[in-house]
């Protein structure tokens, strides 16, 4: 029979194991607990090991210190200009004081969660629906101050509000399909006409341009025929003038010179005409020469005895003399 002495002992010992077991707490990392006394709060216990007064003190909100997200759900929204759009997004929040968080505002994700879609129909619903469509990022931006200064007091910090998915109906959808194809054809058929007038003013200044450079080639061209002409004319007039003075010499080379040039120019005349004639000349160059010869007696004829050459001597005098 165990003795009265060591039951009581026995007792205290457990006793005391309990009471030591109560006042133990281990809080884990990205948790901080609330003490309570009495029901009132007294402190709160961060990560680690801690004691507190059993009996006296109790844990009484144990809150996660980490970032964590609300899924907004689906709501319909009237924007500005009447249309019916279905939202959704997400939202990021994170406790910085446990105390306010816990005793500040009861269910914490409920009270953000409704302030957050309420705030979204505020927003959205003041503006047209080409704005939400084309400014999700101003509109983030608004409401992410609104929410985050809302819930300043309750010890939270919402660090991001994203809008997930903006849904016009069925047939607001197809009515901007339709816009957006008329949009772009439009656009196309400006581009094209622009190219076509491009294309037309670049063909009229490259026709310009080569129109420039052909006058500009026919007054070089018609500048240098005028002055081979006109080289041609004084070397022409230079000849006469020496034919001229050689004839008032009385020198008959000269004479037989000028008359078997043009001679041989009317000849080249005669056989490059197009139309068919019979032409009985003496075109060998036996009778070119005689024919020179002939018109040049007649030149010393006219001359007279001073134009008669020295005929050397054994020379074989001409007929008729």
């Amino acid at each position: 029979m165990i003795p009265a002495a060591s039951v009581f002992v026995l007792v205290l010992v457990a006793l005391g194991v309990l009471i030591v077991a109560l006042g133990v707490k281990v809080v884990p990392q990205g948790f901080e607990f609330t003490v309570e006394r009495f029901g009132r709060y007294i402190r709160t216990l961060s990560p680690g090991l801690h004691l507190i007064v059993p009996v006296v003190d109790r844990v009484g909100r144990k809150l996660n210190m980490m970032e964590q997200v609300l899924d907004v759900p689906s709501q319909e929204i009237i924007t500005r200009d009447n249309a019916m759009v279905t939202v959704d997004g997400v939202v990021f929040y994170q406790v910085l004081d446990a105390a306010r968080a816990a005793y500040e505002v009861a269910q914490l994700q409920l009270a953000i969660l409704n302030l957050t879609m309420t705030n979204i129909r505020t927003v959205m619903g003041g503006m047209d629906l080409d704005e939400l469509l084309s400014q999700r990022d101003r509109i983030n931006e608004k409401l992410l101050i609104v929410v985050d200064e809302a819930t300043q007091p309750w010890g939270v910090k919402v660090t991001r509000i994203e809008i997930k998915d903006i849904a016009p109906p069925r047939d607001l959808v197809d009515a901007m399909a339709r816009q957006m194809k008329a949009e772009r054809d439009k656009r196309a058929a400006v581009l094209e006409a622009e190219g076509l007038r491009q294309a037309q003013v670049l063909k009229a200044e490259g026709q310009k341009q080569a129109q420039i450079l052909a006058a500009e080639g026919r007054r070089e061209a018609a500048f240098r025929d005028a002055e081979a002409r006109e080289r041609q004319a004084e070397a022409e007039g230079k000849a006469v003038s020496m034919v001229s003075e050689a004839i008032a010499k009385g020198e008959a080379m000269a004479v037989n010179y000028f008359v078997a040039q043009r001679y041989v120019e009317a000849l080249e005349k005669v056989a490059a005409a197009p139309n068919q004639k019979l032409v009985m000349m003496p075109l060998e160059a036996a009778g070119v020469i005689g024919a020179v010869a002939g018109i040049a007696e007649i030149a010393r004829d006219a001359l007279g005895p001073a134009a008669a050459p020295a005929r050397r001597p054994g020379s074989v005098p001409p007929a008729g003399e």
